[in-house]
């Protein structure tokens, strides 16, 4: 059947009009694809590079060289020590257990640090590098090496670690590094990328703590091209970081190893201070302990041994201890007087072994009394009723703020850990502490640097140098940043009378060369050198009326925790003052039988810059101190061999 002309023509108009929409549907999708293809590899090409290169390029920090650490005459207290390290990149590791398997084939593995590693793993972003064996052997280093392709993730390093040289001596001075921790972390707003780095060790206490941002440095960074195994191809460019700066300090290490040792066994501090400059030339806690231990993660065992021992080595007992400073308060108590006036230096008190206060009756050490005395007797023999009827006079606001001004009751600015501010007590701080007024008998307790009087080693000897010198010396522990010296603590005039000055030096100078002197036996005798200072005890329990009546029980018979602590303060040479120094002796006694000798061997040591000629001691003494001297020697040269043959 023919179709008809017009149905032909209108089916030919219906396929053109299909045609052109279709070819124009086919022309947009193709127009829009070329558009979107240039748009990627055109206008979009240098971010897609950019994301290439970052699939096979890592940046990786450097972390940076710990600045050093050293003594005032060049001898490390802090170094840095390369060591040689495996670590693992868990996403580039894939299996972490098979990977951890096939390495502890080829070393032997501390499953302790396994451990840690893995519990590191779980708490870090898995990009980061773990390290699971520290201070391993170049053997070691070279048998991962050649089995690197069995072991995606796993890298050898080279790396610093830090190493304490003196040991013991410095342990409470510099303290110790550790790795970061996630507490260290949460007491930073915002904290270094690399301080994320599991491992990556900061100062923890001390002065490696206190100027933690200038030792540690800024990192630098390298570019490192990897395969599709995130395994290190090649290094591309490095930038390295700014090394921390170096420390110098103004204590001597030599006097700081003879201090430690002179202290022995005994739960005591002691502080050196220069007359001159306020520099700290030592400054010991005994006993102390190897900060070694701490810089990568101390063991149980050996952190229970330090926590459990009743002498506390872990508190820095020179500048965190406080204690009632005893006798050695007494030139205080009457520094307070004489400026005032209220005293004259030939004026006596009758010391009958007591005194009645507001029908309290406060003893004297010595029992049977002292008789008339006047300042310097008071001074020489350490009689307590004399001050109680001197405090009674000036008040304790003013022996308070006489206090203070000699370094009692003030946290000196000293790159330490837990500096102590001590109590230097007055009624306005008692109102405020304790919500009660101040008494008398509080006052007669301060006079003799008891009930609430605190101070620790530290104060004690600025305290000594400020009554040696006149002036407000300010103790120094940092000497200089890379060279650039820091300013000195010699510090300006106090502005004291240098006639009540006078008064109280002559005190303390009998205190220690005339014969009835507290601390007579542990005097020096070589000329130009003689020292003065003031013995003191100060009672950590209280003594009742029955046993007062009965007899005080000796400090010989009471447990070591119930026994007066010990002090002992000095400056030499009276003439022309050096050093000052200050012992305290932890449940020790009497301090002029426990603190004093220590306190001499200790300033002789320092005034003679190294071991004093025998001569300067009394007779009594001389063998005892060639035998400790050579003793010590002994002591010394073996150290020194065992520190040798250990960095060897």
């Amino acid at each position: 059947m023919k179709r008809n002309v017009k149905d032909v023509e209108a089916s030919h108009r219906k396929l053109s009009r299909r045609a052109l929409l279709l070819g124009g549907l086919q022309l947009t999708f193709a127009g829009a694809l070329a558009m979107r293809m240039r748009h990627l590899q055109v206008d979009q090409a240098d971010q897609f590079r950019l994301l290439a290169e970052e699939n096979r390029i890592n940046i990786r920090l450097i972390p940076p060289a710990r600045g050093q650490i050293y003594d005032r005459n060049g001898t490390i207290l802090a170094q840095n020590s390369q060591s040689y390290r495996i670590t693992i990149v868990p996403e580039d590791a894939g299996d972490v257990g098979e990977v951890i398997d096939k390495l502890s084939r080829l070393l032997s593995l501390d499953p302790e640090d396994i451990e840690r590693a893995l519990a590191e793993m779980r708490r870090s972003p898995p990009f980061l590098p773990i390290t699971l064996a520290d201070q391993i052997s170049w053997d070691d280093i070279s048998k991962v090496a050649v089995n690197a392709p069995a072991l995606p993730g796993i890298t050898p390093e080279v790396g610093l670690t830090r190493v304490y040289p003196q040991r013991e001596d410095f342990a409470h001075v510099v303290g110790y590094v550790g790795p970061v921790s996630d507490y260290d972390l949460s007491k930073l707003t915002d904290p270094e990328p690399i301080l994320r780095i599991p491992r990556f060790q900061i100062g923890k206490v001390g002065f490696e703590a206190k100027v933690e941002q200038d030792l540690r440095g800024k990192a630098g960074a390298k570019r490192v091209e990897v395969n599709a195994t995130g395994r290190v191809m090649r290094e591309l460019d490095r930038r390295e970081g700014e090394a921390g700066a170096d420390m110098q300090l103004t204590v001597d290490a030599d006097l700081q190893y003879y201090t430690q040792a002179r202290l022995g066994n005994e739960s005591a501090s002691a502080v050196v201070i220069d007359c001159e400059s306020g520099d700290v030339r030592a400054i010991v806690s005994s006993p102390s302990f190897d900060p070694n231990l701490f810089v990568r993660g101390i063991s149980v065992a050996d952190y229970r041994t330090l926590t459990e021992d009743p002498y506390r080595p872990l508190a820095n007992k020179s500048v965190q201890g406080t204690y009632p400073p005893g006798s050695t308060f007494k030139m205080i108590t009457a520094l307070a007087a004489l400026e005032e006036g209220l005293i004259g230096t030939e004026e006596t008190v009758w010391c009958p072994g007591h005194l009645e206060v507001s029908g309290r009756r406060f003893h004297c050490w010595k029992r049977a009394g002292h008789g008339h005395v006047d300042l310097n007797t008071s001074l020489k023999s350490s009689c307590d009723v004399y001050y109680y009827d001197l405090a009674i006079k000036v008040g304790i606001d003013k022996i308070s703020a006489m206090a203070k001004r000699f370094g009692l009751g003030v946290r000196h600015d000293l790159p330490m850990s837990a500096v102590a501010r001590g109590i230097a007590p007055n009624k306005e701080w008692k109102s405020k502490t304790y919500g009660q007024d101040w008494l008398v008998g509080d006052t007669v307790n301060s006079s003799i640097g008891q009930g609430y009087l605190l101070a620790s080693p530290m104060q004690l000897a600025v305290m000594t140098a400020r009554l040696a010198s006149g002036r407000s010396i300010t103790p120094r522990l940092l000497k200089s940043i890379d060279g650039v010296e820091q300013p000195s603590g010699a510090g300006e005039p106090l502005g004291i009378n240098e006639n009540n000055l006078r008064t109280i030096r002559r005190g303390m100078y009998s205190v220690s060369n005339e014969r009835r002197g507290t601390g007579y036996r542990s005097r020096i005798i070589a000329d130009g050198m003689r020292m003065a200072g003031k013995s003191g005890t100060s009672q950590v329990r209280n003594i009742t009326a029955a046993e007062r009546a009965a007899g005080v029980i000796r400090n010989e018979d009471l447990p070591w925790e119930r026994r007066d602590h010990a002090l002992f303060v000095a400056y030499a040479p009276v003439e022309d003052p050096k050093f000052a120094v200050a012992v305290v002796v932890e449940h020790g006694g009497g301090g002029s039988k426990a603190a004093a000798p220590i306190a001499r061997d200790v300033l002789l040591q320092a005034l003679y810059d190294g071991a004093p000629p025998l001569d300067a001691y009394p007779k009594k003494d001389r063998s005892r101190i060639q035998a400790q001297q050579e003793r010590m020697e002994r002591e010394r040269s073996q150290r020194a061999r065992n520190t040798d043959s250990g960095q060897a």
